[in-house]
């Protein structure tokens, strides 16, 4: 078996991605929609 590999995000990508919520008023919800990943994650890169 093989292991799964995580995909690699750039610190300024989730700069940006973070950003959404906490200046343009998106919810978690939308802007993890928006950019492609995870609620979960961005929840993570938010706090």
């Amino acid at each position: 078996m093989s292991k799964k590999s995580r995909r690699a995000f750039s610190p300024e990508l989730r700069l940006e991605s973070a950003q959404l919520v906490v200046d343009q008023q998106y919810s978690i919800r939308e802007a993890a929609t928006a950019v492609g990943i995870g609620h979960s994650t961005m929840d993570r890169w938010i706090r």
